[in-house]
């Protein structure tokens, strides 16, 4: 049964009604990152995949519905959106593959300690410590910004996680790319940079990075993703990863 909205919650739909979200009315509201973030992991049935950072399982189920076959697993701090993420998880009936965990990267359930995975995927906080105001709503400022986990000790966590040959997919903000690529550098290679723009002719503000551990190939920049069409609504390559639920091509 999918979930319902109340309680000061609301029942979403994501990939054109295959996913049933419920997430908080207020505070943190997943939007199309996590969407984004699942269709450019590069999953198979039988794959074992780690969702960094999950909040109420969006990228989570996202990849799990895109990829039958595939085993996911969402890390996720906050005890709200953890218990959100497990109701998410049973209402859309994939409890014998999907599963939400309650934890701190800087300290794992004991679980993750001592497990690899194929894939990796994250979404990030995207603003540094001590360069945003961060915004009223505690949950919505610790998914924003970053913690005692800076980026560095984010990436390092999903490294650490990752079989070697198996992939890391990161979705961040653009203007961090030296950052991201910097803190791959020694650890990743054949790196796929696919910029996300909001329309055509503007700058990207968002990028999505995928990296494979242990490899040398040289980085590839992608033509990427335009989002929006002038008038606002969503481009048909878009829409065909937001609703129809196609993998963003790498």
């Amino acid at each position: 049964m999918p979930p319902t909205e109340g309680d000061g919650r609301t029942a979403d739909r994501l990939l054109g009604g295959r996913v049933a979200l419920m997430q908080p009315a207020r505070g943190y509201r997943a939007a199309i990152d996590p969407v984004l973030l699942a269709a450019a992991t590069p999953a198979a049935a039988g794959d074992r995949v780690l969702d960094v950072g999950a909040g109420v399982g969006a990228a989570t189920l996202c990849l799990a519905a895109r990829v039958p076959g595939a085993d996911v697993t969402g890390l996720e701090l906050q005890p709200g959106l953890a218990a959100l993420g497990a109701e998410n998880v049973r209402a859309n009936g994939l409890e014998d593959r999907v599963r939400i965990l309650e934890g701190d990267l800087l300290a794992p359930p004991e679980e993750l300690a001592h497990t690899a995975f194929d894939r990796v995927m994250t979404n990030p906080p995207f603003q540094e410590a001590g360069t945003h105001t961060p915004p009223p709503d505690g949950s919505r400022a610790l998914a924003h910004g970053e913690g005692a986990a800076d980026l560095a000790a984010w990436l390092d966590f999903c490294a650490r996680r990752v079989k070697p040959r198996g992939t890391l997919t990161v979705i961040h903000r653009a203007d961090r790319l030296d950052d991201l690529i910097s803190l791959l550098r020694g650890r990743f290679g054949g790196i796929t940079l696919v910029p996300l723009w909001p329309k055509a002719g503007r700058p990207a503000r968002r990028i999505v990075v995928t990296a494979r551990k242990g490899a040398r190939s040289p980085a590839r920049l992608m033509p990427g993703l335009v989002l929006h069409e002038a008038d606002g609504g969503f481009t048909g390559a878009a829409q065909a990863i937001l609703r129809d639920g196609a993998a963003l091509d790498l």
